[in-house]
């Protein structure tokens, strides 16, 4: 790719950056948007967590994990039991770890 391509390639996703992330601000008034549309938003942040996190704790190079000798998942029993229990986010990632860590250095899971 040469220098012209690629000068112009990083201002076109500028620009694009830039309409996309400000769409939202050009108007005055704010847009309609849907009573359904709105509630399903709601949810987006949590429907994306759980496809980034759940194949890190379910699979390993793309298959499912067949052995209970899996560091992951008591860290991820006792991370969300934490969660549910006090409803930290900081707290529940320190549990998974201090959890993980000792499994994984200590007997090589």
């Amino acid at each position: 790719m040469s220098e012209t391509l690629t000068w112009i390639a990083l201002f076109g996703l500028g620009a694009v950056t830039v309409l996309t992330r400000g769409f939202f601000m050009i108007g005055n008034q704010p847009l309609p948007i849907p009573d359904w549309l709105r509630e399903v938003l709601k949810v987006a942040p949590l429907a994306a967590l759980v496809a980034v996190v759940a194949p890190e704790v379910f699979m390993t190079q793309g298959q499912l994990i067949t052995t209970w000798q899996d560091a992951r998942w008591p860290a991820a029993l006792a991370a969300t039991a934490y969660f549910f229990w006090r409803r930290g986010i900081l707290g529940t990632i320190l549990v998974g770890m201090a959890v993980m860590l000792p499994l994984k250095l200590g007997l090589g899971w």
